[in-house]
């Protein structure tokens, strides 16, 4: 990997930064839609049990196992074109990825056989998450090591990405529990043909999100398309043997376990046990907004003097704590839960913000330790493991919501909401404290291991 230096080429700054953002916004225009409120979507709509709707969510992964290293390699191999090694994807999958997710909420097969919906919902998920998806996500992410090799700058993409996600989350979270529930017989209930409405609105701003992101990054280091025959035994022993990259991915699995265990939670337990779609938006407004004023700002500062590991360890176990003391009172305002719920946002929000630069720094290892850059290959493990997190935290709550009988007919009754409480507080205090665990005792990138690796790369380009 070589820095360019002609000076034609404009200098990284905000417009780069802004650009990176709306990359993850729009992916989670369909990440965080279907994390949310597809098991919603398909128990409550559909009619399709939470047990086989978790099963499949975690049954797709093994799908993503083969998919996601495969267009790492992909983007690997491929040839840098004028406008980049990593961006033309963009481009060229925002249309089906957003398309492919407008067919997972299709409201107006809700009549039709469970077989035929059954089946509708396996092919479309499969569909948008094991290959459009993952055709998108894994250029997108890569990306990072290619606009910029300084450290500070990519913890500042690494910022920035969060931003976007968060003000994706800020749309889809306050947006739609106002737009998509409705009152019937007292009780709020999730509209299919608003969701439907919904999912193809999301469609249409994710393709002008990865648009934006194209025409705004500029790659402007040189990452050459990696010639080396293919060797799977050689791959998978450098990935095993990987120490820092296992250690990322235990704690990125246990941290989509508690973040999505939220935010799925949050569709149960604010219209069910609360029976308040407001709590709802005021919740996702009140955590984004943390994240946007608190989070954000201080993380990259944060990061710099205390590192990024040590920063994550300590606010996920913070993040844990709120969620045991809200537990333990067991909040009969619902705007009380939600201070709760914010507080424990801010606590994984930092290991969420800085998390991106987490991964070029287990990249930088890899290289040091084996002289190849591999920025394709080990993305695509890590959103890999990612997506086992997704898979889990939704098979996880589809299970707990069939073990405490969570039905259509059964979704109001005080036992089923009780539970629901308890799995909305638990779930997330589990999955905090193990992060903070994996990152101490797998993880060993700290703040000084970071800097000798900085240093001994720029010593091997000629840097000063």
């Amino acid at each position: 990997m070589a820095n360019q230096t002609n000076k034609s080429i404009r200098p990284f700054g905000m417009r780069d930064k802004i650009g990176y953002m709306f990359g993850d916004f729009g992916n989670d225009f369909t990440f965080i839609l279907s994390s949310s409120f597809m098991l919603k979507f398909y128990t409550d709509v559909m009619g399709i049990s939470a047990g086989v709707v978790g099963i499949l969510m975690m049954a797709a992964r093994f799908v993503d196992a083969v998919t996601d290293v495969t267009m790492g390699q992909i983007v690997d191999h491929a040839k840098p074109t004028k406008d980049g090694k990593f961006k033309p994807w963009l481009r060229r999958m925002c249309g089906p990825v957003a398309i492919a997710s407008f067919l997972i909420f299709q409201a107006g097969f809700a009549d039709m056989s469970y077989g035929f919906k059954l089946v509708w919902m396996t092919a479309t998920y499969l569909l948008w998450g094991s290959i459009f998806y993952t055709s998108i996500n894994i250029p997108y992410g890569s990306m990072a090591s290619a606009v910029t090799n300084n450290p500070d700058e990519r913890a500042s993409l690494s910022t920035w990405r969060t931003i976007g996600s968060t003000l994706a989350a800020l749309v889809i979270g306050v947006g739609t529990p106002m737009v998509a529930y409705v009152t019937v017989d007292g009780n709020t209930v999730l509209s299919g043909t608003r969701m439907t409405i919904i999912a193809g609105v999301f469609g249409v701003c994710a393709i002008i999100c990865y648009l934006l992101c194209f025409h705004l990054v500029t790659e402007r280091v040189e990452i050459p398309a990696n010639n080396q025959k293919i060797n799977v035994g050689k791959l998978v022993k450098s990935l095993v043997t990987n120490r820092p990259l296992i250690g990322i991915i235990a704690a990125a699995i246990l941290l989509l376990l508690a973040m999505l265990g939220m935010q799925g939670m949050s569709a149960y337990v604010f219209p069910n046990f609360y029976g308040s779609k407001e709590a709802a938006s005021t919740a996702a407004l009140a955590g984004s907004v943390a994240m946007l004023l608190i989070c954000a700002p201080l993380a990259t500062k944060l990061a710099a003097k205390f590192g990024k590991k040590e920063l994550s360890v300590v606010s996920c176990l913070c993040g844990a704590a709120f969620y045991l003391i809200c537990f333990l009172v067991r909040p009969e305002n619902p705007y009380v839960y939600v201070g709760f719920y914010t507080l424990a946002n801010i606590g994984l929000g930092f290991f969420n913000t800085v998390i991106w630069a987490m991964i070029t720094d287990v990249i930088d290892d890899a290289e040091v330790k084996n002289g190849v850059r591999e920025d394709g290959t080990i993305y695509s493990v890590y959103s890999f493991a990612r997506k086992i997190g997704q898979a889990l935290s939704s098979g996880l709550v589809g299970a707990l919501l069939s073990m405490i009988g969570y039905t259509q007919a059964t979704a109001f009754d005080p036992d089923v909401t009780a539970g629901i409480f308890n799995m909305s507080c638990l779930i997330p205090v589990i999955g905090l404290v193990a992060v903070a665990l994996a990152l101490m005792f797998i993880y060993p990138l700290n703040k000084k291991k970071v800097e000798e690796n900085c240093a001994e790369l720029a010593r091997r380009r000629g840097e000063k």
